[in-house]
């Protein structure tokens, strides 16, 4: 009987050893994790702009046609892109912002 229960106690030290190495790799693995938050969260970034550019050829192809045509400076330059892209922004979202049918029929 006495053997048992130092066997148990020697359990019992072992499983409290074990979570204390397991609670101290969490905390190593959490900070792994948290250095690279900012990295990935820029490189599902990328690929958003890669999925949206792909949906959106048209888009490309003014935005390459006013590069191209557009020889000045490159502020001038990037404010043309830059109202390009909010005017597509603001043409998209058009649908949004008008009432729906639904709502003109009941009135």
């Amino acid at each position: 009987m006495l053997v048992m229960n130092e066997r148990l106690i020697e359990l019992g030290q072992r499983r409290s050893e074990l979570l204390a190495r397991i609670a101290r790799q969490r905390e190593q693995l959490a900070d792994v994790a948290a250095e690279w938050d900012a990295p990935l969260a820029m490189a599902d970034h990328g690929v958003a702009a890669v999925f949206f550019l792909r949906r959106h050829p048209l888009l490309v192809a003014g935005v390459t046609a006013v590069i191209l045509m557009r020889r000045s400076s490159v502020v001038a330059l990037m404010w043309g892109v830059w109202r390009v892209w909010k005017g597509y922004r603001y043409f998209i979202s058009m649908p949004d912002k008008l009432p729906s049918r639904t709502k003109l029929d009941t009135l």
